[in-house]
């Protein structure tokens, strides 16, 4: 379908380029035009946007998608308690179907807060790649294994089902839960899956300083990094998930194989995990992403709260208001995710780049005046803003409507029903 997109102010996120007035045209999946006026021909249907924003869509770079179910059923616990004495019982009730209709609920989720891709980490990685292309969604499937669920024989054959689907929505990535939860005879299986198929590694990491230092007492001395280093797990590249307490010489190892952080702020600090030094990665020229974990640490999944908080927080940190500007968190929630990601055809709105675009509601009095739109997405803006969320050229959400072949009512009382079954 052709779609275009007219009268739109228009944010690309190229370096360099600031917000302008015009056109984008859409030709299927992919942008064929972004400028001041769309060539003249036939469109299937055209949108005026009234001056809204247009840009790319917010991804997601670190979920839980089926996780839904632990949306406020696990609260006010330190993260091992909240792992081992809530989640971990509770997941091992959950089956493969269940998670494709949890899925679906943070995947509404995703869409009614302009995030147009995630970096789904969890168990059968085919549910979600099925809930993604039956709701349209665009996800990055990762491997989890630990040394009690799944294995790199799993990995690699989830690897090989889903990338061979060939469906532009759904890819895979290696991966594997934590140090911690893993084995070393898993992990140099797995560094060995990684070079034969020269796939990235992503996994948790140094979440909390007492994860660090029992890592160190297992592993004569090194973090979790350098352990994982030391095993060739990251030599076609990769990244981790969290980050907080990171040491100087991590993040050495993370700039020598341009390996991508992935923050999590807000369910950092709902588990008081502590704050990740996002200043000091920019320094090195890490590149930064933003994650919203799960439902279950993290409640919500609303990315201008996570992109506020990556901002404050580092200005709480460094005791400086200057710390972490507002322009940084906005390309990490966007540019630093699909590169984390590898959708390297999702960073930009422009020409040739796939058609994941969502449009910001600048008529809001949150909005007003327009000093600043770039900043006031990230420090006044809402989910309410998100007017518009489309992937791959198809209108996903719109003015609070989904447009799925599904009614989200049947989708929420499926969840419910599971969640109900589990938790009894």
């Amino acid at each position: 379908m052709s779609i275009l997109l007219k009268n739109a102010r228009i944010l690309t996120m190229v370096d360099g380029e600031g917000i302008r007035e015009g056109d984008v045209l859409i030709d299927g999946d992919t942008i064929s035009y972004v400028g001041e006026k769309a060539p003249r021909q036939d469109y299937e249907k055209v949108i005026d946007c009234e001056k809204n924003l247009l840009m790319p869509g917010f991804k997601n770079a670190h979920a839980h998608s089926a996780m839904s179910f632990a949306r406020s059923i696990s609260d006010d616990l330190p993260l091992q308690k909240w792992l081992y004495d809530k989640i971990f019982p509770i997941e091992a009730k959950i089956t493969p179907e269940d998670q494709y209709h949890l899925s679906k609920v943070s995947i509404l989720e995703y869409l009614s807060s302009g995030i147009t891709s995630c970096f789904d980490m969890y168990y059968n990685p085919m549910m979600m790649a099925k809930a993604s292309i039956d709701t349209g969604f665009r996800s990055v499937m990762l491997g989890t294994a630990t040394r009690y669920r799944e294995n790199v024989k799993t990995m690699v054959d989830d690897y090989k089902a889903i990338n061979g689907l060939n469906n532009p929505l759904v890819s895979y990535i290696l991966g594997f839960h934590a140090e911690y939860t893993a084995d070393e005879g898993m992990l140099i299986e797995l560094s060995k899956a990684a070079h034969e198929l020269h796939s990235p590694i992503f996994t948790h990491t140094s979440e909390t300083p007492s994860e660090v230092e029992a890592c160190k007492d297992r592993h004569h001395g090194l973090t979790p990094t350098e352990y994982m280093d030391s095993l060739g797990l990251f030599d076609y590249g990769g990244g981790g998930f969290h980050c907080v307490a990171f040491s100087k010489h991590d993040i050495e190892i993370y700039k020598k194989h341009g390996l991508s952080i992935v923050t999590c702020p807000g369910s950092n600090s709902k588990l008081a995990s502590g704050i990740a030094p996002l200043s000091d990665f920019v320094a090195a020229g890490l590149n930064l992403a933003i994650g919203t974990d799960g439902a279950g640490s993290n409640n919500g999944l609303d990315f201008f709260y996570e992109m506020r908080l990556a901002c404050v927080l580092q200005k709480l940190l460094l005791g400086k208001s200057e710390a972490f500007d507002g322009s940084l968190a906005l390309k990490a929630a966007t540019i630093g995710g699909a590169k984390a990601m590898g959708l390297n055809d999702c960073l930009y709105l422009k020409e040739g780049q796939k058609a994941d675009i969502i449009m910001i509601d600048l008529s809001r009095p949150n909005m007003q005046p327009l000093n600043n739109i770039e900043k006031n997405i990230v420090y006044s803006g809402a989910k309410d803003d998100v007017k518009m969320s489309m992937v791959g050229g198809k209108i996903l959400y719109m003015d609070g409507i989904f447009h799925l072949d599904e009614d989200i009512h049947s989708i929420y009382d499926r969840a419910q029903q599971i969640t109900d079954r589990i938790k009894g």
